[in-house]
């Protein structure tokens, strides 16, 4: 009888094309470009509405939230404009490889 573990899995995933590489730039493109919009709104609004304490601790903690808010806001913003970057040049190497296959 045979070991039913010993058995390869079957990928799932569906092989890369250019079009995907595509589609997902244009996926991650549009959310870095909703998230970039965000980020600048949680700014302004941060700038028009300054925190107003005579309590140090409590200016100091408002600093710093607000800091690390726009901070992640930015950071997420960049990574996503980074994959959309990365999977246009995804997708171009692969039509260039298809245009031009390497020769052996």
């Amino acid at each position: 009888m045979a070991d039913p573990h010993s058995e390869q899995p079957t990928p799932l995933a569906a092989p890369v094309t250019p079009l995907r590489a595509l589609s997902g730039a244009f996926l991650s493109g549009t959310l870095g470009l909703l998230l970039y919009r965000l980020t600048e709104s949680i700014a302004q609004s941060f700038a028009a509405h300054p925190f107003q304490s005579s309590n140090q601790i409590a200016l100091n903690l408002s600093i710093a939230i607000r800091t690390l808010v726009v901070g992640l806001s930015t950071l997420a913003t960049g990574i996503f404009a980074i994959a959309a970057l990365g999977l246009v040049a995804l997708a171009a190497q692969m039509l260039l490889r298809r245009l031009h296959p390497p020769q052996s």
